[in-house]
Order: C-alpha cells, then structure tokens, then sequence
C-alpha cells in the first residue's frame, strides 16, 4: 500500500489527470467501504470517501488502507472477500491500470 501511494506522489500531473489518480480514488473508496462493512455491519448505507483532488489520491488511498488494515486487525474474521489477500490483490491490479 505505501509503495503504490509513494510511486503515485512521483507522478507527474500529466499521468495523473489521465487515470492514475482516478484509479487510487477508486481503490480508496473501496478500501473505505471495505472498512465501514467491517466496523459498522449493521450500517444500512456505506459513505462514500469526497474527491479531494488529484494531488491527495495517494494520502487518500494511503490512509484508506491503513484503516482497513486496522480494520482488519481489530475483527475475530473479515467478511468474505475482504481479506488482506484481497486488498493486496486489489493494489497490484490498480498499479497495472496506472502502469507503475
């Protein structure tokens, strides 16, 4: 997770604007949502994590996945498919879409 946030904050706004930040925006609304699911289960609606720009998609992803992290650290068992295997998973896929 910090390594794909580190190489994010090294990109030029040129290949921001073309995907890369979309692409942490959404890998951190998931891991957001991820985290509400496990903390909040009875939580009829999940929030959804506010565009903060493209210069903070990698704080925003960054701080999403430390959460979940805890998150999962703090749980007796995840929910289904969404486990530590699958963020990581979900981290590799999102820097094959930005190309890092």
């Amino acid at each position: 997770m910090d390594t794909f946030a580190d190489r994010l904050r090294t990109l030029p706004q040129s290949r921001l604007s073309r995907g890369a930040a979309a692409e942490a925006l959404a890998l951190a609304r998931e891991f957001a949502a991820w985290t509400q699911r496990i903390e909040e289960p009875q939580a009829p609606d999940v929030r959804e994590m506010p565009d903060a720009g493209m210069f903070a998609a990698a704080d925003q992803v960054a701080v999403a996945g430390h959460d979940l992290a805890e998150a999962l650290a703090a749980c007796d068992t995840a929910p289904e498919g969404l486990g530590i295997a699958e963020a990581v998973a979900r981290v590799a896929e999102a820097g094959r879409r930005c190309g890092l």
